[in-house]
């Protein structure tokens, strides 16, 4: 692993670690491996093992000097982290003391300018957290203008969306749209500039990198298979960077932590038991000093939640936003 990676301390990463309150004996699922932060915590506590997910290769490559310090404790698996279940399964794991995530893209991918994510940084129009499939640069060229408007209105809740799709389609018609600072440009144009605000950019990137890894349906899912594979007692960990993560994780955490108060007016509805106690009835947020030590931890929100004995909900159904598969029928 890099120095810089081996200096790594995940946002809010303590806090995240404190509520899973690691035990000798005990197993763990990271299952938004990155650097390692949270791994490395947990195996500070002596006789904890942790299985450590990453979709991306180079996260798991970057682990192994982990791996080789863990003495059997730690196994990586290049995998989305909705396969969590199957992956701990495939370990021969059915019940874990422990998940936690950490939602969304990393530093160290975002510091790269050939992966494409950052606006910040000129290089290829990527975004792929897996390196395979389509890319940001694909979905740009084939979308059609309202496919685009309504995942950049959608994933990255921005305003001028109608604008910016118009723009990148007037645009792609002159040229291929390939590199991060051509599209940035396009948006520059459409979004103008504000001072103490965040780059015009931003959210069109947002948007599209959600859409390309299709990080909301991957989280919903997670979340569903970390209640799975939780054992009475084990804690789930959450920490999210933008509103939209954040909510998804609030409403699945409350609508699994509640309790029917019922009514002695109306007839008695079959419902499904608490399978989560809450035990943070406010997202915990960075510190000042962390803020001012890592300026991306400024929107950072921790939710945590300990799994009760009853048995998991259903599934719940996916929301109905934009797909990559959309696009594959063309729209």
């Amino acid at each position: 692993m890099s120095e810089r990676a081996s200096r790594h301390i995940s946002v809010l990463g303590r806090e995240a670690v404190a509520y899973l309150e690691p035990r000798a004996g005990g197993i763990y699922v990271d299952a938004t491996f990155g650097a390692g932060g949270y791994s490395r915590m947990i195996l500070d506590v002596t006789d904890t093992r942790v299985i450590g997910i990453d979709r991306d290769r180079n996260a798991i490559t970057g682990g192994f000097d982990l791996v080789d310090g863990a003495g059997g404790r730690l196994t990586l698996v290049e995998d989305r982290f909705s396969e969590l279940a199957e992956v701990c399964a495939a370990q021969g794991v059915d019940a874990v003391d422990g998940v936690v995530m950490d939602v969304g893209v990393s530093s160290m991918q975002l510091d790269q300018a050939e992966r494409g994510f950052s606006f910040r940084l000129s290089g290829p129009l990527d975004m792929r957290m897996a390196q395979s499939g389509p890319t940001a640069a694909d979905v740009v060229a084939t979308a059609t203008e309202k496919q685009l408007a309504d995942i950049i209105y959608i994933f990255g809740e921005e305003r001028h969306s109608r604008g910016v799709a118009r723009a990148i389609v007037a645009a792609r018609k002159e040229a291929p749209i390939t590199t991060t600072e051509a599209l940035a440009n396009i948006v520059a144009k459409v979004v103008r500039a504000k001072p103490n605000e965040i780059h015009p950019a931003t959210r069109t990137f947002q948007a599209l990198r959600i859409f390309v890894n299709e990080e909301l349906d991957e989280l919903h899912q997670a979340l569903a298979a970390a209640e799975r594979v939780l054992k009475p007692g084990g804690r789930l960990a959450v920490v999210s960077f933008h509103s939209l993560e954040d909510r998804i994780v609030k409403n699945f955490l409350s609508e699994r932590g509640k309790v029917s108060a019922g009514s002695r007016h109306l007839p008695e509805v079959a419902q499904s038991a608490p399978s989560f106690q809450i035990l943070t009835k406010r997202p915990v947020v960075p510190s000042d000093a962390e803020i001012a030590a890592n300026p991306r931890a400024r929107s950072a929100k921790l939710r945590a939640a300990e799994r009760t004995a009853a048995p998991a909900h259903a599934d719940d159904d996916l929301p109905s936003w934009p797909r990559l598969s959309d696009l594959k029928r063309g729209g």
